[in-house]
């Protein structure tokens, strides 16, 4: 049962990973600092993708340490998105598609770490009062939401279309 619900979380998160690079990936560069809501394109994919990499971690106080963090000073600035503010950072294509990858890297190498044992025990963060189980399907329902946001002003915007991201399928970033 632990292979199944592990394989199960693996492929759901890399279906949501593939969703929102598809939508970076065609995203004009006309529309890619243009609104989303009240946040910049831009911005909120790294929104995104930057709550998946905090909740993939074993615990808040482990997040601005990592090596990728202290490797990219630059790209998280001051961690404004664990501020109480709105964001106002934008970001460039290519430094989105290195953190992309980064972030799938990470979900891959989480869940595959977990045991048991583990799985039901209460995820480390003030913020969710979750198990790990649940953690994982919450970080995957964010990253699908704001995929969904994202494909919605694509399709508006900029006539393009997102299609629905199965298992085993995924466009490759540029």
């Amino acid at each position: 049962m632990l292979d199944t619900t592990k394989a199960l979380i693996s492929n759901q998160f890399e279906a949501a990973f593939c969703t929102l690079n598809i939508c970076i990936d065609r995203c004009p560069d006309t529309s890619w600092n243009a609104l989303v809501g009240n946040l910049p394109f831009s911005q909120v994919v790294f929104h995104t993708l930057f709550f998946a990499d905090y909740y993939l971690g074993p615990d808040e106080q482990s997040f601005q340490g990592q090596a990728f963090h202290r490797d990219n000073a630059t790209f998280f600035a001051d961690y404004e998105q664990l501020e109480d503010r709105k964001p106002t950072s934008q970001y460039e294509r290519t430094d989105i598609h290195r953190y992309m990858e980064y972030c799938r890297k990470k979900a891959g190498q989480a869940v595959a770490n977990e045991t048991t044992e583990s799985l039901p025990q209460p995820a480390r963060f003030e913020r969710r009062d979750f198990t790990r189980a649940e953690l994982y399907v919450y970080t995957i329902r964010h990253i699908q939401h704001h995929a969904a946001q994202l494909s919605l002003r694509l399709r508006i915007s900029a006539a393009q279309d997102i299609p629905w991201i199965g298992s085993g399928w995924c466009e490759i970033g540029t």
